[in-house]
């Protein structure tokens, strides 16, 4: 049984047909929102980060939504397979009452960020090999307070327009890279982003998008606000060096990340929890509204097959709603959710043995 599922798009696929897949060639790294199931991929970004892109040392994109740039923060300290095991432990071992309020998740959330990543703050933001970019959305309209009627009713009407069309979307959020003070992303051009100070058009989708560098003063809050559900954690208010306004969860706009990567030069491999990109949070009930197109020409991406999947416990990766299955039995959850991360050591493994000897003809389109 093949634990892991590959694919590429049409010119990523012609480098792995010529080359093979080689560590020099990735230039950028995707890591989509998704909450526990990035525990499901601990074993393979502990292959990446510990093992593959060392061998192969030259400045990589890290760019994440919510989990997605927690992972990453994590892979740019100095040991990255330290920092990651502590966050795959930290992250299975909170506990909750049934039902918590917002402000008990929010205070956990920032009590686990601060046992990771206090005194690596300055490792992470001057990483030699890795710049990391992180995604939020700040709130428009009626969703520029979190307040608890207009939140509700805010992302109410969002849901609705979301489901006449992805565009209508911008008239509630929008984008905030939080972007790694050396670089810009690869994949976006100065011309595509607003300014913190302006109000330019964007070009590349149809949301504003702000760029605001990332430092010590700024770099904890843009982590909280990158996985602030709403209702579930408090929005982030008033980010250091970002546009005034409140905060909220990446995933809202940028679930998997779709984003116009064909843009950069060299590949993107992208660690996913499944083999299909959705593009925003609110698609994800919508089947209809799958990535697809000349953005993702340069992108690997490598996921669980679903035969994997099956041989876990309840035949899936850990997911949000496990808090609520395990709200009696604290011990039975993290025994669970354990189990997944020792399993997923098969998806790093079998990316190496692929990596050393590719085999194009087990690569599956895009």
């Amino acid at each position: 049984m093949r634990s892991l599922a590959i694919r590429a798009g049409p010119v990523a696929l012609e480098a792995i047909r010529r080359d093979g897949l080689d560590a020099r060639a990735v230039a950028i790294v995707p890591g989509a929102a998704g909450g526990p199931k990035a525990l499901g991929l601990h074993g393979l970004d502990v292959a990446l980060f510990g093992e593959w892109f060392p061998k192969a040392a030259r400045v990589r994109h890290l760019v994440g939504a919510s989990i997605g740039a927690w992972r990453f923060a994590a892979a740019c300290r100095r040991d990255p397979v330290e920092g990651l095991r502590e966050l795959a432990r930290l992250y299975a071992e909170q506990r909750y009452p049934p039902r918590p309020a917002a402000a008990l998740v929010t205070r956990k959330v920032r009590e686990m960020l601060r046992a990771l990543f206090d005194g690596h703050d300055e490792e992470i933001l001057s990483s030699p090999g890795y710049r990391l970019h992180v995604l939020a959305v700040r709130g428009r309209g009626i969703l520029t307070r979190d307040a608890a009627v207009r939140r509700t009713l805010g992302f109410g009407a969002a849901a609705f327009a979301n489901l006449a069309g992805r565009r209508h979307l911008r008239h509630f959020l929008e984008r905030t890279v939080f972007h790694d003070a050396r670089e810009w992303p690869p994949f976006l051009a100065a011309s595509d982003l607003v300014p913190a100070s302006g109000e330019a058009p964007i070009r590349f989708d149809e949301f504003h998008t702000h760029a605001v560098a990332l430092d010590a003063g700024n770099l904890r809050e843009a982590l909280v606000a990158s996985a602030a559900i709403p209702m579930v954690i408090e929005a982030v208010p008033d980010i250091p060096s970002a546009p005034t306004g409140v905060y909220w969860d990446g995933g809202l706009i940028d679930y998997h990340l779709h984003l116009p990567y064909s843009r950069s030069e060299g590949l993107v491999l992208y660690p996913h929890f499944t083999d299909r990109i959705v593009p925003g949070w609110l698609d994800k009930a919508l089947p209809w509204r799958r990535a697809r197109g000349a953005w993702l020409d340069n992108v690997v991406l490598v996921s669980p097959t679903r035969e994997y999947l099956a041989a876990l416990p309840f035949g899936k990766l850990p997911d949000r709603n496990d808090f609520k299955r395990f709200e009696s039995d604290y011990e039975g959850r993290v025994a669970y959710w354990r189990k997944a991360i020792a399993e997923s050591a098969r998806l790093g493994e079998e990316f190496l043995e692929f990596a050393a000897r590719p085999d194009p003809s087990r690569v599956l389109p895009l």
